[in-house]
C-alpha cells in the first residue's frame, strides 16, 4: 500500500501558505498577526516560511486572530 502521507517540510510549507494567504486578505502585518494572536512577529514570519512545527495550542491562537476555524488553515 502506498503512502501517500506529505513530507514535514511540505506539509508545513502549506500550512505557512495559508496562514499568510488569510493574513495578507486580513489585512494583517506579520507583527499585527503576532499581537493579536499572542505570538512574536518573528515566529509568525517562522510559520509563514515552513520553519516552525507549530503546536496545536498555536495554531488555535493563530486561527483566532484570524477569525477562522483551525480547518482552513491545515492542509488536506
Amino acid at each position: 500500500m502506498p503512502d501517500n502521507r506529505r513530507t514535514k517540510p511540505a506539509l508545513l510549507a502549506e500550512f505557512g501558505r495559508r496562514v499568510r494567504a488569510k493574513r495578507e486578505a486580513a489585512g494583517f502585518s506579520q507583527e499585527e498577526l503576532g499581537a493579536r494572536a499572542g505570538l512574536h512577529r518573528t515566529y509568525i514570519g517562522g510559520v509563514e516560511r515552513g520553519e516552525r512545527n507549530i503546536s496545536l495550542l498555536a495554531v488555535e491562537q493563530i486561527a483566532r486572530a484570524l477569525r477562522c476555524s483551525m480547518s482552513n488553515l491545515m492542509p488536506d
